[in-house]
């Protein structure tokens, strides 16, 4: 596969000299909490005792998905494009959000089946409009798929070369707990049911429905892998295990632009917020390729979507809000990013005990 991403696992040289700072500040030993290990991560992340945020800024990718004609979403389709529009409107959640934390916010149309208007926010780095039905065929081709991982990647460089170190991905797309089940369901092997939620609001029957169409689409995914390609049962099928041809297969041209954008933002030694399920699922594709991309993810928060609480556990991540959010659009970064300043502020200005003249004993 042409990637060609270089990802070092970050520095370690700093760490014994981040704990004395971060235990020498006036506070009981640990008494920060889940903040001390956020303080190290983002010291050890940018290898220096002095951590800082500068022009933090949340992408969201937003991509329609052929599965939708299956009624696997409780939403129409033309859901994905309006959503951009009340982006842009400054009226949705992340919208709001991004604005009172002062967070850059774009939009990026990866693939919505909509031409779209103008806007100062918008990116137009359209695939083609949504992705193929993979109940039927492949969601992408390879090629779509590379494409839409490199266009990822190039926009995460031109924030990067605007002075930004901190960076959150975010998504809309009707139909995408799907791809994100499919994904997180053939790259841990946990199974399918582990794996679905109900995404947009599905009641029972409806869930069950989604649940069918999935597994219609991994039996079907048995006639796509290349028999010379290397493949592992999943509930008794046999698919492609490369992360490559499993985002092409069941992926949206969204979750791949964000698994380009996980991977050079990690390249850039830059502090990544993850945010849900969605984002997760592209996590894992990236980390697939990449483990060392793990290293520079702040998990925001645990999602209250279906799968995402054992999705975190592949990970062995600690989220850092639990607020049954299961909202998309970056949220979850934008409600948690507050929480990185503070552990920046803390690591940076508050005062030891020998600059205070308090005993540490």
């Amino acid at each position: 596969m042409p990637l060609n991403f270089v990802i070092a696992p970050v520095a370690s040289t700093l760490q014994t000299a981040l704990q004395i700072k971060i235990n020498q500040k006036t506070k009981p030993l640990g008494a920060l909490g889940q903040l001390e290990n956020l303080a190290l991560q983002m010291g050890l992340c940018q290898n220096s005792l002095t951590p800082c945020l500068t022009k933090p800024s949340i992408l969201i990718f937003a991509g329609d998905h052929g599965i939708v004609a299956s009624g696997v979403s409780a939403y129409p389709q033309a859901v994905t494009a309006q959503m951009v529009v009340n982006f842009l409107a400054g009226g949705a959640a992340i919208s709001v959000f991004a604005k009172q934390h002062g967070l850059n916010l774009l939009v990026v149309d990866a693939g919505v089946n909509a031409d779209l208007p103008p806007h100062a926010q918008l990116v137009n780095a359209k695939i083609a409009k949504g992705t193929r039905n993979f109940l039927t065929e492949p969601a992408m081709s390879q090629a779509q798929c590379l494409q839409a991982i490199q266009a990822g990647a190039d926009l995460v460089a031109e924030q990067f070369a605007l002075g930004c170190n901190c960076i959150g991905f975010g998504e809309m797309g009707i139909g995408n707990t799907s791809s994100a089940a499919l994904l997180m369901h053939t790259l841990t092997g946990l199974p399918l049911a582990q794996c679905v939620g109900r995404g947009t609001g599905l009641d029972d029957v409806q869930l069950a429905h989604k649940v069918t169409m999935l597994q219609q689409a991994l039996e079907k995914n048995i006639e796509w892998a290349d028999e010379g390609s290397p493949s592992f049962a999943i509930d008794g099928l046999r698919t492609s295990t490369h992360p490559i041809n499993v985002l092409a297969t069941f992926g949206g041209f969204e979750i791949a632009m964000i698994v380009g954008a996980y991977l050079k933002a990690a390249e850039y030694g830059m502090v990544i917020m993850v945010d849900g399920f969605i984002a997760s699922s592209a996590l894992l594709v990236a980390s697939s390729l990449y483990p060392n991309v793990l290293d520079y993810c702040v998990f925001s928060h645990v999602s209250n979507e279906q799968g995402h609480q054992a999705l975190l556990a592949h990970f062995n991540a600690q989220p850092l809000l639990n607020l049954d959010l299961r909202l998309g659009e970056g949220s979850g970064i934008a409600l948690a990013y507050p929480l990185l300043q503070s552990a920046v502020l803390f690591l940076n200005e508050m005062a030891s005990f020998a600059e205070a003249g308090v005993d540490s004993e």
